[in-house]
This record gives C-alpha cells, sequence and structure tokens, in this order.
C-alpha cells in the first residue's frame, strides 16, 4: 500500500471494522432484501451513539452524527447488496448461501463508511451534520431512486452528497477522479417481431422473423457509425438473440435483448429514437411486426466540477497528488447517478489492487468487480475511514462555505 495519511485510532481499531466486513461479506443479501445487512448497520451505529433512520428505499439506513450549531450538511453513501452469484473463494469468510456474493466490494464500502461513523460520533471536529448513507439494490434495483422518492433529502437535507467505488487494477490507496461524466447511462431493449412460420424448404410460404432480426442487428449499428457524432459516446450491444426450435422450421417469432451505454440525455434520446425507426421500418419490410420495448434505467453519472475539485485537493493531501490520478469514464453505470441529479457532489474510486497476490482461500481467478474470485481488500478500511473523515472536517469548517456555496451555484 501506497504512503497514506490515516487517522492512528481508525488503524488501531480496524480489526473491528474488518470483522464486520467479513460477515458482511460471509452473508450477502440481494436487492430490496438486505434486511440482515441493514439490522446490523443500524444495531451498530446505535451502539455507538447514533441516531439511525431506517426503511428508506425498503431497506436503507441513515445514520446522523450532528456537532455545533450550523445547519449546514453533506452526505456521505455506501451502498450495501451483493449480486446474484456463486463464489469461488474458499477462504474463512466465503459467503454462506449459495448463488450469492459480495463480488463488487459493498461490504467493504460499507466497512469504510462504518469506520468513519464510529470516529465522526466519538470526536465530531466538525459544525453541522453528516448524513450517513447505508443504500440497498445498487445492482439493477435503483436503491438510490427509492431512497429519494421516500425523501431522502427532503427529510435529511445536505448541501452535496459523496461516494466511493473500490476499483480492481489500481494500486492499493490510489485514487482516480474525474470531473464531468464518470459512468454512463444503462437502459435496456427488447425487441419482439412476429412472423409467419413456414417449413423451411417452402420459405416463400412464411414471412421470415429471423431473417428480419438479423437484419435489424447489423442495421442499429449504423446509429453508432453514422446517426450519432463520432466525439460523442454511445454503445449499443445485442446480447440476446432466441430464434427457432427445429432445423427445418422457419420460425414464427424472434426475440433480441440487449443494452444501450451513453453520457447525455440527446444521445440516448437519438439512439431509442433511431432504434425504433429501424426495428419498424425493418418489419415492415420483411412483412413482419415487431414489439419495442426500450427501458431507461439508470442515468450517466456526472460529477459536479467544484465538489470535484473540493475532493481532488482532499486526496491530494491525504495520498499525495501524485497517487490521485484522472479517471477514465467508464459505460458502465452507477445508481449515485440519481442523488447527482439532485444535489452537487462527486463519485470516486478507491484502488484495490491488482489481486496477483497469493492470498489463501481466495480463487485463481481474476480478483477483478463482478468475479466469483473476488474479495475486497481489507487494507482499503482505515485509509477509506480516513478518506471520509477529512472529508467532513474539510467539508464542514467555516471555512469552506465560500466553496460549498459556489458548488450549489454549480448544480
Amino acid at each position: 500500500m501506497i504512503d497514506a495519511t490515516i487517522i492512528e485510532s481508525i488503524r488501531a481499531e480496524s480489526a473491528d471494522t474488518v470483522a464486520i466486513r467479513r460477515d458482511l461479506h460471509a452473508h450477502p443479501e440481494l436487492s430490496f432484501d438486505e434486511h440482515r445487512t441493514s439490522e446490523l448497520i443500524a444495531t451498530t451505529l446505535c451502539s455507538w451513539g447514533i441516531r439511525v433512520h431506517r426503511g428508506l428505499g425498503k431497506t436503507g439506513v441513515v445514520g446522523i452524527v450532528n456537532n455545533g450549531s450550523s445547519d449546514r450538511a453533506v452526505g456521505l453513501r455506501a451502498d450495501i447488496d451483493a449480486l446474484p452469484m456463486t463464489e469461488h473463494n474458499t477462504f474463512n469468510h466465503t459467503s454462506v448461501h449459495a448463488g450469492r456474493m459480495h463480488a463488487c466490494g459493498h461490504d467493504g464500502h460499507t466497512a469504510m463508511l462504518l469506520t468513519a461513523a464510529k470516529y465522526l460520533a466519538k470526536h465530531r471536529n466538525f459544525d453541522g451534520t453528516v448524513y450517513l448513507i447505508f443504500q440497498p439494490a445498487e445492482e439493477g434495483g435503483g436503491g438510490a431512486r427509492e431512497m429519494i422518492k421516500d425523501g431522502l433529502f427532503a427529510r435529511f437535507p445536505m448541501e452535496a452528497v459523496f461516494g466511493i467505488h473500490n476499483w480492481p487494477g489500481l494500486k492499493v490507496g490510489q485514487f482516480a477522479i474525474n470531473t464531468g461524466p464518470v459512468f454512463g447511462s444503462s437502459s435496456s431493449f427488447r425487441i419482439v417481431i412476429h412472423g409467419k412460420g413456414a417449413h423451411a424448404a417452402l420459405p416463400h410460404e412464411g414471412s421470415d422473423s429471423l431473417l428480419a432480426g438479423c437484419q435489424m442487428v447489423q442495421t442499429f449499428q449504423t446509429i453508432i457509425t453514422r446517426n450519432k457524432r463520432p466525439i460523442d459516446a454511445g454503445l449499443i450491444s445485442v446480447t440476446m438473440f432466441h430464434s427457432g426450435e427445429a432445423n427445418n422450421v422457419m420460425p414464427a417469432s424472434c426475440e433480441i435483448q440487449g443494452t444501450v451505454r451513453t453520457f447525455t440525455p440527446e444521445v440516448l434520446d437519438l439512439i431509442e429514437r433511431r432504434m425504433r425507426q429501424i426495428a419498424e421500418a425493418t418489419c415492415l419490410a420483411f412483412e413482419t411486426a415487431c414489439e419495442f420495448d426500450f427501458r431507461r434505467m439508470y442515468p450517466a453519472t456526472i460529477n459536479h466540477p467544484m465538489a470535484t475539485d473540493f475532493a481532488r485537493g482532499l486526496l491530494s493531501d491525504l495520498v499525495g497528488k501524485e497517487n490521485v490520478l484522472e479517471f477514465e469514464p467508464t459505460t458502465g453505470a452507477e445508481d449515485f447517478s440519481f442523488y447527482l441529479l439532485e444535489k452537487p457532489g462527486c463519485y470516486f474510486v478507491i484502488g484495490n489492487g491488482d489481486g496477483a497476490e497469493s492470498i489463501a482461500g481466495r480463487s485463481q481467478g481474476p480478483c477483478t468487480l463482478h468475479s466469483p474470485s473476488y474479495d475486497f481488500n481489507d487494507e482499503l478500511i482505515p485509509l477509506g475511514g480516513s478518506m471520509w473523515v477529512c472529508l467532513v472536517e474539510a467539508w464542514l469548517r467555516p471555512l469552506a462555505v465560500e466553496v460549498i456555496g459556489v458548488a450549489q451555484n454549480d448544480s
């Protein structure tokens, strides 16, 4: 791990939070079913004298730490859900539930925020309020959206919100951050083509849904190469194509599914409009009909400039400017985006290492996100906890008022 400024009392007590992290890893729960996880988080916060609100977004938890007389506030978010996949690791904290696994490090994100919560509750070296947001259902369920619907920002008014994700491949303890788009929007599509089945030896007696589907899939890529500006990011991936049951029967129907990723609503509007036009026109040309369903799931995650500048400066003080890298935007999606539609804020990543080191009980597969061999690097817990504490103390000190005002105007 690189040299970093870690609060000594956090370092000294890190074994306790590591134990919590490993307990969470061993007992993963899926989106909106994080009942044990939420109870553990809430009980732990209460034991430290932190006020707790439960049930936002079904299983979300919000902890509140106050100090001083200021009405200013900041939010810190950790996601708490796991993935529906089977773990290949065999260490002592391997998942006890077949088909469920913390393969994205949300157990570690939770542990880092709990580490900060304990310190902040004990020392309170800030003036204002910290909202500790433990959010369910990041993995496709839109837990951030559901917490907002349940009144997160109305009940807990905050000036800005920050979030972090571990990042395999980045050196342990390094950070990466970027202004503007950092994660793409995520949309899904499903197209069902209805034709007329026939014997494969007599195709003229039917209308070929499969051939219409093949033409449609190829033509979709012209949206990227001919309709979208070359400098704008956009992606159409057809990931499922289902048709037919016998090799001598021309199928009556065909189903196509996939995903679309962009960084701007304008490109997303273009892609959806052109996909619908192409689907309908192709079916007309092949004497078939289609059902076209396009669902917008997560918007793009777009960091606010002043909040990002603030976080970059803080991280540079923590680990050195040379260890705060520019984050290359990815078309992967993140529902922290919903928070940033409502509030100024920033989402950045912390290095989890390359996973090449040999650790007893870890599968020899790649230690990458959403891999059955993944495990969160516990070295990050004291660093991440210290980072959250430093962010709160810097954001909620009187000198930060001018910076916050600019950040709000930037929203």
